[in-house]
C-alpha cells in the first residue's frame, strides 16, 4: 500500500502536542494501511499482565541524538522539482514541515555522485592549482541553493524557489546540513578519471592534498553566499569505493593510513584556518565493517584527531559486519566521538529489486537497522535520496535504488512508501538533543520479535519506539 500526493491532496500529520502528565499518545502504522495513526490513553496503576512488559529506566543515559533526515542529490532535486509546484510543496512539507516527518539532517553530494545526470566536479579545469575556475554548477544553483531573481527568471519556472531554501523556511526545526565528496577534479587524482581505481596524486601536505582541501573551503564560500551555512562535512565518500578496480561510478580512494594524513597535514588545518572553523569533520563516511580498525588508525594519531568530530557509517554490509563487533568496540574506544548513519537505501544489491511500491518490509528493514543502531551508541540515521521516479533514478550509471518517496512526473503525483512512514516513528518523535535511556524487556520477550527503544526528549516527554516483525 502507497499513499498518493498531488497538487490538492497530501495526508499530514497534527504537530504533536504533549499529551497531559498521566497520558500518553500512541502513534502506529501497520501493514493492513495504518500510517502513523493517532491515539490516546492513560496510564493504568494496575497492571492486566500482558505477554511482555517493557520497563523504563530514566535513570540509565546514553547517547545524544543528532537527528534523522535525507539526502539532495541532483536525482532527488530533480525529481522533487518536476512535480507542480503545490505538490513540491506538498513533498517538502511532507519531510521537513511540523505537519510532516520534521526531518532536521540533510547531507548533499559535493558536487555530483551516481544519482547525476553527467559526471562533473567544481574545477574541470586541469592543473588549476589556485582554483581560480572553482565554480558551483547548475545542479547547485538551479536545483539545491538559492539562484538569485536575475538568474532564476532565466530558468524553467519549477526551478525558481530551490530546494534547500524551502525546506529550511518550512522546517521548525534547526536543519543541519553536511556534505560529502565523490570525486576530486580528475586532474587531481592518479586514474584521471572519475571512476575506476584511483587516489588523489602525490601524497599528504603536496599541492594536489593542498589543493583538494581548499576545494572545501571553496565549496563552503559558495554555499554560504546563497546564505546556506553547514553542520559538517566528511572527508569522503566511500574512500574504499577508489581502491577498487573498474568501480562503476565517481570515487577517490583513501586507505585510513591516507585519510589520517590527508586530515592531519592538509584538510584539518584548511578548515580551522577558514571561516569555516566552526564546520565538524567527519572520518569513514563508509561500510562500519571498516570499523574499529579505521577509527583506531585515524584517532590514536594526536594531529589528525584534534580535527576530527565524529565518525561516519553505511549499511551496505551490514551482514557481514555485526555492530556488536565494529560500532561498538568503536565507541568503547572513542566515547567522546559521534557515530552517524550517514548513507542507506534499499535495492543497491544484485539481488534486490530496484522500486518496489508498497513494499512494507522495506519499512521493516529502515527501522529495524535504525533501532539496532540507536540501540548501539548511534546519534542518527540518514536515509539516501528524498525522492526518486518509478525508475529508482535517475542514475547516470543505471545504479537504481527505492527511497520512500517515489515521483511520477508525468501525472504529477508522488507515492509515499512504507519506508516514509518507518522513518517518521524515529524522526518526528525523538528531535535533535534527546538522550537514550533504559528501556528493559522482561523474560517473555525473548521469544517475541519485538525490537525497541527509548528517548528523554530535551522538554522532559518520554518517546518510547517499539518494532513488531
Amino acid at each position: 500500500m502507497v499513499c498518493v500526493c498531488n497538487a490538492t491532496y497530501c495526508d499530514m500529520l497534527d504537530p504533536l502536542v504533549l499529551p497531559p502528565l498521566g497520558s500518553y499518545i500512541k502513534y502506529e502504522s501497520s501493514k493492513a494501511g495504518k500510517r502513523l495513526e493517532q491515539s490516546e490513553g492513560k496510564f493504568q496503576r494496575r497492571l492486566c499482565a500482558p505477554d511482555v512488559v517493557l520497563t523504563l529506566d530514566t535513570t540509565q543515559r546514553f547517547q545524544r541524538v543528532k537527528g534523522f533526515g535525507g539526502s539532495v542529490t541532483d536525482a532527488a532535486a530533480i525529481n522533487i522539482l518536476s512535480l507542480p509546484e503545490k505538490a513540491q510543496d506538498h513533498l517538502l512539507r511532507s519531510y521537513f514541515s511540523e505537519e510532516g516527518l520534521e526531518y532536521n539532517l540533510v547531507r548533499l553530494p559535493m558536487a555530483s555522485c551516481d544519482f547525476s545526470l553527467h559526471a562533473y566536479t567544481y574545477d574541470d579545469v586541469p592543473y588549476d592549482y589556485k582554483l581560480a575556475h572553482f565554480r558551483l554548477r547548475d545542479e547547485d544553483t538551479k536545483l539545491k541553493a538559492s539562484a538569485g531573481r536575475e538568474q532564476s527568471q532565466s530558468l524553467h519556472p519549477l526551478l525558481q524557489i530551490p530546494v534547500l531554501h524551502r525546506a529550511l523556511a518550512m522546517s521548525k526545526r534547526p536543519l543541519s546540513l553536511y556534505a560529502s565528496p565523490w570525486t576530486s577534479p580528475t586532474w587531481m587524482k592518479t586514474s584521471e578519471s572519475y571512476v575506476g581505481k584511483g587516489t588523489l596524486k602525490g601524497q599528504a601536505g603536496d599541492r594536489f592534498h593542498k589543493t583538494w582541501a581548499n576545494y572545501f573551503i571553496r565549496f563552503l564560500d559558495e554555499y554560504a553566499k546563497h546564505n546556506l551555512t553547514f553542520w559538517a562535512v566528511t572527508a569522503e565518500n566511500e574512500p574504499t569505493a577508489g581502491l577498487i578496480n573498474n568501480y562503476p561510478f565517481q570515487c577517490l580512494g583513501f586507505t585510513a593510513e591516507q585519510q589520517r594524513d590527508f586530515i592531519a597535514r592538509d584538510l584539518g588545518p584548511a578548515l580551522a584556518n577558514s571561516s569555516h572553523r566552526h564546520v565538524q569533520l567527519i572520518i569513514l563516511d563508509d561500510n562500519r565493517l571498516h570499523l574499529p580498525h579505521w577509527a583506531k588508525v585515524v584517532l590514536e594519531d594526536e594531529e589528525a584527531a584534534r580535527y576530527v568530530h565524529g565518525i561516519g557509517i553505511h549499511w551496505y554490509l551490514d551482514f557481514i559486519g555485526p555492530i556488536q563487533d565494529t560500532v561498538l568496540p568503536t565507541h568503547e574506544l572513542f566515547p567522546d566521538y559521534f557515530i552517524l548513519a550517514t548513507e542507506a537505501c534499499i535495492g543497491a544489491h544484485f539481488w534486490e529489486r530496484d522500486v518496489i511500491l508498497g513494499c512494507w518490509d522495506r519499512g521493516n528493514q529502515y527501522s529495524h537497522s535504525i533501532l539496532t543502531n540507536l540501540n548501539h551508541y548511534v546519534a542518527g540515521w540518514t536515509d539516501w535520496n528524498l525522492a526518486l521516479d518509478l525508475e529508482g533514478g535517475p542514475n547516470w550509471v543505471k545504479n537504481y535504488v527505492d527511497s520512500p518517496i517515489i515521483v511520477d512526473s508525468s501525472e504529477g503525483i508522488f507515492y509515499k512508501q512504507p519506508m516514509f512512514y518507518h522513518m517518521g516513528h524515529f524522526s518526528k518523535f525523538i528531535p535533535e538533543g534527546s538522550q537514550r535511556v533504559g528501556l528493559v524487556a522482561s523474560k517473555e520477550s525473548k521469544q517475541t520479535d519485538l525490537e525497541y527503544t527509548a528517548f528523554l526528549r530535551p522538554d522532559g516527554a518520554v518517546v518510547v519506539v517499539v518494532l513488531n516483525r
